[in-house]
């Protein structure tokens, strides 16, 4: 039996509310004026990892007000979240630093891989940007924002059915993803729109 409560399941929208804020920033300020390959596949790939996020919220919700175990809408999490944030990643990079190409049902190790490269791209992207602003702290944001992430990938070996671990990956996933948010917001302060020009 799974240890979800109705005050987890709402506590697990916030990091996703937090990464969609922090997506917005950066789509409003990079791709707002671009209708290029590059703005759609950040989009894509941030839209996939949001919808990961939310229906696997939901997924708690449900089960914790009792109207049912729908199992589909958590087993999904791991293989939308791994190819958003690898494409959002790939998206960042090839905007940062102004390249022209763009590049177009695995075991969780693979996924887990997928991931990491993803979410390093899009962190390692950000950096250059906060670096090239010379926004210290928002380049501090999306390291540890990074790290965080990564133990989030650690805690997802552990027994998500218990409430404990549950509230564990959660705050480490609100802090994560609220990084993320300050680091997009600091960004956009310093003026994130000439750091592409």
């Amino acid at each position: 039996m799974k240890e979800f409560s109705i005050p987890m399941a709402l506590v697990d929208y916030i990091p996703v509310l937090f990464f969609g804020l922090g997506v917005r920033i950066i789509a409003g300020e990079v791709y707002a004026k671009q209708r290029n390959g590059k703005g759609l596949l950040f989009l894509t790939g941030a839209g996939l990892v949001i919808a990961a996020g939310f229906l696997k919220a939901t997924y708690k919700l449900l089960y914790a007000m009792g109207i049912g175990d729908f199992v589909w809408m958590s087993n999904q999490f791991f293989s939308n979240q791994a190819f958003g944030f690898l494409l959002a990643g790939i998206a960042l990079v090839l905007t940062a630093v102004k390249g022209n190409r763009t590049y177009a049902f695995l075991p969780t190790m693979a996924l887990v891989g997928i991931m990491v490269v993803g979410l390093g791209a899009l962190d390692a992207g950000l950096c250059f940007l906060a670096n090239k602003a010379k926004k210290r702290s928002a380049l501090i944001c999306f390291i540890v924002s990074f790290f965080l992430c990564l133990g989030m990938g650690y805690l997802s070996s552990k027994d998500f059915d218990k409430a404990f671990m549950n509230w564990i990956a959660q705050l480490v996933n609100v802090c994560g993803q609220g990084l993320f948010y300050l680091g997009a917001r600091l960004l956009r302060d310093a003026g994130l729109k000439g750091l592409l020009q």
